[in-house]
């Protein structure tokens, strides 16, 4: 199932684009995209701002913020490497929010089934992207796993 806001459902429910909102930190966010943007921003009052963002809305707010350079994101006073195992713990931690707070994103892991989970449209390398193809979609398989047993 290629996850992405163009296809149907679920897959559209599935992708970062959907509004499913949370709170994490005490940020309250109205899109995983919001989120994930909101990263490449240092100034914690511009993140709450870009959090509250859905779909192409926080995607244009985040496309002119040129983090690749230096591979440095932020999160809430935060400084986090691309690379590093800190940066893997804070998505882990904004997908499980999402997962918890969201009955529409819970519903939607649940009815893609056992199918295989892929995103054509993300880009593979760590050092172009917030959140590469396989980082997303083993989050999203492994989230259902947890839902299905009732872990999250």
């Amino acid at each position: 199932m290629d996850v992405g806001s163009k296809h149907g459902y679920p897959a559209s429910a599935l992708s970062n684009f959907s509004p499913h909102p949370f709170t994490i930190d005490g940020v309250h966010c109205a899109s995983m995209e919001g989120f994930l943007q909101s990263l490449k921003f240092s100034n914690p009052a511009m993140q709450k701002h870009i959090c509250t963002l859905v779909g192409f809305a926080a995607k244009k707010a985040g496309s002119k913020k040129n983090w690749q350079r230096d591979q440095t994101l932020y999160w809430q006073g935060g400084v986090f490497k691309r690379q590093g195992p800190d940066y893997q713990t804070l998505l882990d931690r904004a997908y499980v929010a999402m997962t918890q707070q969201s009955d529409s994103f819970r519903k939607a892991l649940i009815a893609s089934g056992d199918a295989v989970l892929t995103h054509s449209m993300g880009r593979s390398s760590e050092k172009e992207t917030v959140l590469t193809q396989s980082e997303f979609c083993r989050r999203l398989t492994w989230l259902r796993e947890q839902v299905k047993k009732g872990a999250v």
